[in-house]
């Protein structure tokens, strides 16, 4: 039985102050269009590569009958969690979008405004755990899969509760995070810079090397820059560039990544 359960995480409680959630990460794994590579990545993380281009990951490990029904967006998400597993291993897994797969629910609004029939297949990819359920059956996983959405903290959300599975007795388990702009009709209301991107890490119990993400209300003295980029791309950018720590606003919080020898 396949467990996929839906999850929107509160994180703006004002009582919620210098909250901490610490966790090692094992292996990891990205892709965007222009960097395919660790040592792509690596560059980017240091600013000498960019996101840029049109292009889609093979996700050559799924069997071509699911991968088909996948967009980009879940192409991006799978190649990752593929990469992390090897399609082999399979692990309790928190699969973070803020967006999902809005370009697809938009393809749908308008069918609907010219009172055209949806499609069922259409539908049930469109829902935010869709790409979870793909994985799922791919590779057939008896493992709990969680889809989660938090605004524009959503990444926060992904590591909290991958970290609340861990507290709970998981030895691992892999946080597969992703987004791509918004359709051209929505546009208008983005209120952050937006890439097509996906990362994983395959996270574990702190130790040895490990990180700590700590949050707070936000302050009116708050010392903290806001981010360049969407929050995961600034987490995921922390992590690769070997930075000690960051203090960054971002959504209602003060969110404080920290990295332990």
């Amino acid at each position: 039985m396949h467990l996929n359960q839906q999850s929107a995480i509160p994180l703006h409680d004002s009582s919620a102050i210098a909250q901490t959630v610490s966790f090692s990460i094992r292996q990891w794994a990205a892709w965007a269009p222009g960097l395919e590579s660790p040592e792509a990545w690596y560059r980017w993380a240091c600013g000498e590569a960019t996101i840029n281009g049109e292009g889609e990951p093979r996700v050559a490990a799924m069997p071509p009958m699911l991968r088909r029904r996948a967009g980009r967006l879940g192409r991006m998400a799978l190649e990752t969690a593929y990469a992390s597993t090897g399609g082999q291993e399979m692990i309790p897994t928190v699969f973070c979008s803020r967006h999902g797969d809005v370009g697809r629910t938009c393809e749908m609004l308008m069918a609907l405004a010219q009172n055209e029939v949806l499609s069922p297949t259409a539908f049930s990819l469109s829902v935010h755990n869709a790409i979870g359920a793909l994985f799922s059956i791919a590779t057939g996983g008896n493992v709990p899969f969680t889809a989660i959405a938090g605004g524009i903290a959503s990444v926060a959300g992904g590591i909290i509760e991958a970290c609340g599975q861990l507290a709970d007795g998981e030895r691992e388990v892999l946080l597969v995070v992703y987004d791509e702009p918004l359709p051209v009709i929505y546009q208008p209301y983005r209120d952050e810079p937006e890439f097509a991107y996906a990362w994983a890490w395959r996270m574990t119990p702190a130790s040895g090397e490990s990180f700590s993400l700590a949050w707070e209300a936000k302050g009116d003295g708050a010392a903290a820059r806001s981010p360049d980029a969407p929050l995961a791309l600034e987490v995921l950018r922390l992590f690769l560039s070997g930075t000690p720590e960051s203090t960054i606003a971002c959504g209602r919080q003060i969110w404080r990544w920290r990295r332990h020898a």
